[in-house]
């Protein structure tokens, strides 16, 4: 199937806006099995967009628009739509009143502009779109299937995955089922884990199991795509696999599919009935920040304690002693210290320390630093020292990764003591 996308906006053409959305959409439907062939992005003009859906619906079978629904003047989708498909615009009642029903319920009345967006070419099939105003929609042009796709991200998110894919599947015309299985991990590289799994795919013998690999730092994301006739065909090649990737990468895997390293933290947390304090240098509290706006949080998460040094921490722990002096090295015993006195200042059952010593900032941007973990539950400790080189960015985000899976690693009984792929540098 020839899939095809276009991304339309003068903020997007001109690079004022990054383009995720194009990205977001062909990897979602990669996915799925869905390779994209061609892509493209073409401002606010008339005639470049006819041009455009022209020249796609002579090529392509699938084309997925992104953008240029809005209720202003520059927003030109369904119009041009509408010519290039050789019909006209009609207004979709039902739409209109979904709207207004959208405004109402924020204690808001309609702008007259809005109506706009319920203007669609004549015969158009509707997507839903239940968290925006504009809705998405389907036409024909040439001999392509058109999905017409909101601007902003958490609408063409629901409506891609919920609205169009399964579409698209259908007009493949493949009788078969795709079933997509993640595996999230920290600490190993794209090369090490396709060397973990050599041979994975030869499991499936029939070649309708594709292994696949998304590195986006500090995590790396393995898929596996499984196609079968039925569901039943589908789990009966899948179980084992999954089973054979587990065992592979191992103590690595820090969450599965839709969930978080940060979720799966809280559900260890919350299976103990145990509370977490966290105290943290560098990072700005960013890995208390990815636990603590959790459902569910408010009864495992206490207190987040942040300082940019640790002699800072120190005295706001009102811990025994004076901290070690700025240019000393960075010890575990330290990280494990800091943990237990942000557990018992907070009364909580355990206490999680990220600490980083930032290196010589001259050797930008190949900074070696070292990073401290430390978690105290008060009879039991456990630490780590790693030390990364990068930049800022780099270290910060390695920090805070690393000292939420030390507790993932703490609470289930694994080793938080691993080596890392990111390591430059052997821990002492």
């Amino acid at each position: 199937m020839h899939i095809e996308v276009i991304c339309t906006g003068d903020e997007v053409l001109t690079g004022k806006i990054v383009n995720s959305n194009f990205s977001y959409i062909s990897q979602k439907l990669e996915d799925f099995g869905l390779g994209v062939k061609w892509g493209a992005t073409v401002g606010d003009d008339r005639d470049d967009l006819l041009d455009a859906f022209q020249r796609a619906g002579q090529r392509a079978d699938v084309v997925v628009v992104n953008g240029g629904l809005g209720p202003t003047v520059d927003d030109l989708s369904q119009e041009v739509a509408a010519r290039a498909a050789g019909v006209k615009l009609e207004l979709h009642e039902g739409w209109l009143e979904h709207m207004k029903a959208y405004f109402a319920g924020r204690g808001r009345t309609m702008p007259d502009n809005n109506t706009k967006q319920a203007m669609l070419p004549e015969g158009a099939e509707v997507l839903d779109n239940p968290i925006g105003t504009a809705c998405g929609f389907a036409v024909t042009i040439g001999k392509a299937r058109f999905y017409f796709t909101p601007g902003v991200p958490r609408e063409l998110h629901r409506m891609l995955e919920l609205e169009i894919i399964p579409r698209v599947l259908e007009k493949a015309g493949s009788q078969s089922v795709i079933r997509l299985k993640r595996f999230h991990s920290f600490g190993i590289g794209e090369s090490h884990a396709d060397a973990l799994l050599t041979g994975l795919e030869a499991m499936v013998p029939d070649g309708t199991l594709k292994l696949g690999f998304r590195a986006h730092y500090p995590q790396l994301e393995t898929k596996l795509t499984v196609r079968g006739a039925t569901e039943e065909e589908i789990q009966t090649k899948l179980g084992p696999v999954v089973a054979e990737v587990r065992q592979r990468i191992g103590n690595f895997i820090l969450a599965e599919d839709d969930e978080t390293l940060e979720g799966v933290v809280l559900s260890l947390l919350g299976e103990r009935g145990a509370t977490v304090a966290i105290a943290e240098t560098y990072t700005g509290g960013q890995a208390a920040a990815r636990l603590a706006p959790l459902p569910g949080a408010e009864a495992v998460f206490t207190r987040g304690m942040v300082a940019r040094r640790l002699g800072e921490l120190y005295g706001a722990l009102e811990m025994d002693g004076a901290a070690p002096p700025e240019d000393a090295p960075l010890a575990p015993e330290v990280a494990e210290a800091v943990a237990e006195a942000a557990r018992r200042q907070a009364g909580a059952d355990v206490g999680l320390a990220v600490l980083v010593a930032l290196g010589d900032e001259s050797q930008h941007p190949n900074i070696q630093s070292t990073i401290c973990i430390g978690v105290s539950t008060g009879s039991e400790v456990a630490s780590r020292r790693s030390r990364l080189v990068g930049n800022r960015d780099w270290i910060r985000l390695g920090a805070v990764e690393m000292g939420l899976d030390s507790l993932r690693r703490f609470l289930k009984g694994l080793p938080i003591k691993e080596k890392i792929d990111f390591e430059r540098a052997a821990p002492n």
